[in-house]
C-alpha cells in the first residue's frame, strides 16, 4: 500500500504541510509529509496520473504507525488510504499494511471476496550497500490464479543507494515469484515487474529548509511498460 510517483501543475499552497518532526521527553517521534508526483507508479504498475500523496508518521523505540495516501488531479484516478503497523531494529524490518483503494467496495466491506483491502506482510533487512524486502498479501485482495485459486501475491523488492555527479541516486528491481494477478495481471508465475533507478537532489530554498526534487525512471519487463516521473517531497 510502495508505494512512487508525478504529475506537475499547480497547486502549492496545498501542500503548505512541509515536514515537521515532534519529539517528545519519552522519545516519541512524529512527522507529516507530503510528495506532489507528476505519475503514481507502483511496483511496475501504473496507477494514476498527476498525484498529491501525503503521510504521518508516530514512532517509539522501534515501534511505528503511518497513514499514507494517494490522491489523483483527476476524477478517474484511483484513491488510495494505507495504513502501516511496523518494527524495526538495526537494519531489520517487519510489518503489515492495509491498502484501501476506492473503485469498488466501501472502506468497511472486509468479506473475503467483497473487499478493496488487502493485507500485506513484509519482512526485510538493509545491509547500507543494500536492502532486501519480501511482501506477501496475506488477506483480503490476496490475488488469483489463472484457476481462481488464492494466490497470496508476493513481491521480493532489491535497492542499492548509491552517490554519483553530486545526486543521491536509488537503483533497484523487484519482481513477483509465482502466478497471480495482483502484478501486473501475470498469470505466468515468476515475473520481473520493475526495474528503475531514482536520482534525488536537495533544493536549498533557505537556510534552514531544503526541497528534495528527485526524477526516476521506470521499466516493467513483464508488461514492456516504461515510465519516467519526477517528483518534490515537503
Amino acid at each position: 500500500m510502495e508505494r512512487l510517483l508525478v504529475k506537475m501543475t499547480m497547486m502549492l499552497s496545498v501542500v503548505t504541510a512541509s515536514s515537521v518532526s515532534v519529539y517528545a521527553q519519552d522519545k516519541v517521534e512524529a512527522k507529516i509529509a507530503a510528495d506532489w508526483v507528476s505519475g503514481y507508479v507502483w511496483r511496475g504498475q501504473d496507477l494514476g496520473n498527476v498525484s498529491i500523496q501525503p503521510s504521518v508518521s508516530v514512532g517509539y523505540k522501534g515501534l511505528s504507525l503511518s497513514a499514507w495516501g494517494s490522491v489523483g488531479f483527476e476524477k478517474s484516478d484511483t484513491k488510495e488510504f494505507d495504513l502501516t503497523l511496523g518494527y524495526g531494529i538495526g537494519g531489520f524490518s517487519v510489518s503489515v499494511t492495509d491498502y484501501w483503494f476506492n473503485n469498488r467496495e466501501g472502506y468497511f466491506h472486509y468479506g473475503a471476496h467483497n473487499t478493496m483491502h488487502t493485507f500485506e506482510a513484509q519482512i526485510g533487512y538493509d545491509f547500507g550497500f543494500l536492502s532486501v524486502n519480501w511482501y506477501t498479501n496475506f488477506a483480503g485482495n490476496v490475488g488469483y490464479t489463472a484457476e481462481g485459486n488464492r494466490a497470496y501475491a508476493s513481491y521480493i523488492a532489491l535497492k542499492a543507494p548509491f552517490r554519483l555527479g553530486g545526486l543521491n541516486w536509488l537503483a533497484g528491481v523487484g519482481a513477483t515469484p509465482w502466478e497471480n494477478d495482483f502484478y501486473n495481471g501475470g498469470k505466468n508465475g515468476f515475473a520481473v515487474c520493475e526495474i528503475g533507478v531514482k536520482a534525488t537532489k536537495e533544493l536549498r530554498i533557505t537556510d534552514s529548509w531544503t526541497l528534495p526534487i528527485f526524477a526516476q525512471a521506470l521499466w516493467n519487463p513483464a508488461t514492456e511498460g516504461a515510465y519516467f516521473v519526477a517528483g518534490l517531497s515537503f
